[in-house]
């Protein structure tokens, strides 16, 4: 007999979206909402950091997409840079495999990711410049994990997501 938790839908989620202090700045996000603290009881949350797993410490520079986006860095043509100037591509790319990786390991069917942020970012992304500026676009796991065939939620978009993984549910698959 398969345990309830390996037969239900997992969602692979941002650690900072959990409570953990780990974004750049060493805070998390709350996610304060009835259906994530269901998902939570029910053992659908996959914790996960793409920075932390690449070897990013706690604090960390701040990294933008730079004159580019993740598809293109993802491509080999974009970089990720931190405010001093350090180019983190690389590091940022292997998280974003490590993600995919760890949801696919997991049995995850979609992920909430912390929005704004150069690795889980989902609608919009800080432009490169800085300056607090933002535009539309996605992170580097973001991007990878929707090429990898993941559906991404931002973590103020929870009740779409759950919708979402209804329908999944609902429909056995």
């Amino acid at each position: 007999m398969r345990s309830v938790v390996s037969e239900m839908h997992r969602i692979l989620v941002s650690g900072c979206l959990n409570g953990r202090p780990i974004r750049f700045n060493s805070t998390s996000v709350t996610v304060e909402s009835t259906i994530w603290n269901r998902w939570a009881s029910e053992g659908r949350h996959v914790s996960f950091c793409p920075e932390l797993a690449a070897g990013f410490p706690v604090p960390r520079p701040p990294a933008e997409i730079v004159d580019s986006t993740a598809r293109v860095v993802l491509d080999g043509g974009g970089r990720v840079i931190e405010d001093n100037g350090t180019d983190v591509t690389d590091p940022f790319v292997e998280g974003a495999r490590l993600a995919v990786a760890r949801a696919v390991a997991e049995g995850c069917v979609m992920a909430v990711l912390t929005d704004g942020s150069p690795s889980c970012g989902t609608t919009y992304v800080y432009d490169g410049t800085f300056t607090g500026g933002t535009i539309e676009g996605m992170g580097v796991t973001a991007q990878l994990l929707q090429d990898q065939g993941l559906a991404v939620f931002p973590e103020d978009r929870i009740a779409a997501a759950d919708q979402y993984l209804q329908s999944l549910d609902d429909a056995g698959s």
